[in-house]
């Protein structure tokens, strides 16, 4: 288990974890008594005996004070399309226990230490996967109008901030850059995961009229300009869907003939046996 080191002032839980598997991973989250983590609905995988389940409003952090603030912080959860609730997950024993937590599709779980990055990160509003308990989910808005008409996430994206662990899911593989000061990386909107506080981030057209109409890339760009670190991922869960979708049966039970000449019949040939 990788454990971080021993903040006096921390108001986040201190919890250790292990990343398991390759292409489908899950992460196991190792909770002292009284320790607590919080995940998104439909991320859980499997716990131990003796871990108690709360669903709460907001990210339970310690800013969400009093009923006003659970309100508040419900709300910010309508704003970034997520559930009013969260599930926090407590040790209420004595002695060490497990809790898991899977991939929503092929890819890969970044652990990030929020303390490494001055206690916030951002990243899309479908990438947080759970965090410690103490750690504040809310909402960056974006002041710029091409991000927000233009960004593929709209004006809103998701901040973690705090002094714990968070983790976040990229699809497919993921790339790591760190970028220096004035440094541009262009990123496919869909491909950008998050990003360090420090990173500029806006939108550029892709410009000249072939590109725009026969590139099949889209008509923008993600810019990004150091410093900081940007996390890039492969295989947006909206790609991997259309690419589904486009190969789905059609209505009549007609499928894609894929790699044989005889289409439908080549099917039936090799074993795809539905008419």
């Amino acid at each position: 288990m990788e454990k971080l080191p021993d903040f006096s002032d921390r108001n986040s839980h201190e919890i250790d974890y292990r990343i398991y598997g390759e292409e489908m991973q899950y992460v196991e989250i190792e909770l002292d008594p009284q320790e607590a983590v919080i995940a998104e609905s439909g991320s859980f995988m499997m716990m131990d005996d003796g871990i108690k389940m709360d669903t709460i409003f907001g990210d339970g952090s310690k800013k969400d004070k009093g009923f006003l603030g659970k309100i508040l912080g419900a709300g910010k959860r309508i704003l970034t399309g997520e559930s009013l609730f969260m599930t926090a997950f407590y040790n209420d024993l004595t002695g060490k226990r497990n809790v898991s937590f899977a991939s929503p599709y092929p890819g890969k779980i970044i652990p990030i230490d929020l303390n490494e990055f001055k206690g916030k990160f951002i990243c899309q509003k479908d990438a947080f996967l759970c965090a410690a308990k103490g750690v504040s989910v809310g909402i960056e808005f974006s002041k710029k109008l091409g991000r927000g008409l233009f960004g593929g996430e709209g004006f809103i994206m998701q901040k973690l901030e705090g002094d714990g662990m968070a983790f976040v899911h990229a699809g497919g593989t993921m790339a790591e850059k760190t970028l220096q000061t004035g440094e541009t990386l262009r990123v496919d909107t869909g491909c950008l995961v998050g990003f360090t506080q420090g990173v500029d981030y806006d939108i550029e057209f892709v410009g000249g009229i072939k590109n725009s109409i026969f590139g099949g890339e889209g008509l923008f760009f993600a810019r990004l300009r150091g410093p900081g670190k940007v996390y890039i991922q492969s295989l947006p869960f909206s790609r991997l869907a259309g690419r589904v979708l486009a190969s789905a049966p059609k209505s009549g039970g007609n499928s894609k003939g894929e790699g044989s000449i005889l289409g439908g019949l080549g099917d039936l040939l090799d074993g795809d046996n539905r008419f």
